[in-house]
């Protein structure tokens, strides 16, 4: 069983008040098995409904919502189904495809005698299904994202030791260099990782042979898997329908990536995706991809300064693989062998530049960055931290961030802002910025600082004696 961050989120779940939970992601990253796995350890019952698969329990979420009377109708189907209050856990997985259950979330949080777990993949698709009739349960249910395995994740994975992590992450603390043959330890661990990416299937494959067309083999399997899906909605009668003028557009933007990302400036175009359709058509279709989690969009801003979202330019932006495995994937034969001899520079940067993304992504650090009118100064990235914005220039190799100095030097125009180089290099330090290796991504803690707040004393306030 790979180890996964999220294991630790829902043990917290569990162990505090809480509402049902709903977990949502892409498709084949796992969700489903980390749940029952979770399932199977911490609670004596564990039911797992298939709602996509089992089209006959459906009927358990058309009367009332009753709990007592759910729970009738699903022992009846599944007769080894216990439930057990304070002691069971169910499991509705594929929720997208039966609203009614969604719906049910409240009253099962009501009745609060049983915790359950909703999984779906496509929850955030517009059109995957005419709308919610009887609402969805705001206030009653939480929600987590899921995503693919992190860098951090597969080092963990790898059986790095905890005290090697430690040492690591106190030197990016302290800006340290780290021992060199850590450092090249994790560099090649890096490289593998760019290749490999986070998708279970991929990574489990990758740690039991270490063949990496079999990895890619996997990878592009996957992907079709998923385009397999797009376009896919559900009819007013329940059953499945493709809308295959999205499915088009979504499988066009998808191909146009590579040639996007491919470029100086890797602006999204839509005069690039070669199908039928102007501009907002085609949105469309790369909105798809952005609902079902496979892409992940980093906007372009007017200035560099704080909120990023009110300086947002919403037309102009770059996509990414939530995946960078996936993106290398598409990328050719002989990019593989490139990576592992530690050259990284082809696709302008895209491959590193993507990995940073995702990584922010999945540690739910909105993406921007800055590409001025001119073309010059352009960042790669900007992101917010305990209130105030910093800058980020990432190097395939180690060549100079120009743009960065550059904004570094005219703070009168551009203000002042922590800067950070991620750069094919070891820890160091410039004039306003810091150096740090590509691998250190997968160890920077991004939460900002605490934001509880202390309580205000006002019950000994009094009205003042405006008498005297």
């Amino acid at each position: 069983m790979l180890r996964r961050d999220i294991y630790n989120q829902l043990k917290d779940w569990k162990n505090r008040q809480h509402h049902p939970l709903v977990i949502k992601g892409l498709r084949q990253i796992g969700k489903t098995y980390i749940v029952k796995q979770f399932g199977a350890e911490f609670y004596e019952n564990c039911i797992y409904i298939d709602l996509r698969a089992n089209q006959t329990i459906h009927s358990t979420f058309e009367g009332d919502f009753n709990v007592d009377r759910m729970v009738m109708s699903i022992t009846a189907v599944d007769t080894t189904a216990r439930f057990v209050p304070g002691k069971t856990l169910l499991i509705l997985d594929e929720i997208q495809d039966c609203p009614n259950a969604r719906s049910s979330l409240k009253y099962w949080d009501i009745d609060g005698r049983y915790d359950v777990i909703a999984i779906g993949s496509f929850l955030g698709v517009k059109g995957f299904r005419e709308p919610y009739v009887r609402g969805i349960p705001v206030g009653y249910e939480e929600q987590l994202d899921m995503y693919p395995l992190t860098f951090k994740e597969f080092l963990c994975n790898t059986g790095i030791s905890p005290e090697i992590m430690d040492y690591v992450s106190k030197c990016f603390k302290e800006h340290e260099s780290v021992e060199k043959t850590i450092h090249e330890s994790l560099r090649s661990l890096y490289l593998q990782y760019l290749i490999v990416g986070g998708m279970p299937e991929a990574v489990n494959s990758f740690f039991e042979t270490h063949d990496l067309n079999l990895v890619k083999s996997i990878q592009k399997r996957i992907l079709s898997s998923i385009r397999d899906d797009f376009g896919r909605y559900k009819s007013s009668d329940g059953s499945d329908r493709i809308n295959e003028v999205l499915k088009l557009r979504a499988e066009a933007c998808l191909d146009s990536l590579p040639s996007q990302l491919s470029k100086e400036y890797k602006k999204f175009k839509y005069s690039l995706v070669n199908v039928r359709g102007n501009s907002p058509e085609k949105a469309d279709g790369l909105q798809y991809l952005v609902d079902v989690g496979l892409v992940v969009r980093s906007f372009n801003t007017l200035e560099i300064s704080y909120p990023l979202e009110g300086v947002k330019i919403a037309k102009e932006f770059k996509a990414f693989f939530i995946d960078t495995g996936l993106l290398v994937s598409q990328l050719g034969d002989e990019l593989p062998q490139k990576i592992l001899a530690g050259d990284i520079s082809s696709y302008k940067g895209a491959i590193a530049e993507n990995m940073v993304a995702s990584a922010f992504a999945a540690n739910g650090i909105g993406l921007y960055y800055y590409h001025a009118p001119s073309g010059s100064p352009e960042l790669d990235f900007l992101f917010e931290m305990d209130g105030e914005t910093t800058i980020v220039e990432c190097k395939a190799t180690n060549n100079r961030a120009t743009s960065m100095k550059f904004v570094i030097e005219h703070q009168k125009k551009y203000g002042v802002h922590p800067a950070i180089k991620f750069a094919d290099t070891n820890v160091g330090e410039g004039k306003g910025f810091y150096t740090y290796p590509l691998y250190a991504i997968g160890f920077f803690e991004w939460n900002s600082e605490s934001n509880i707040i202390a309580p205000v004393e006002v019950k000994n306030l009094q009205v003042p004696d405006v008498a005297k």
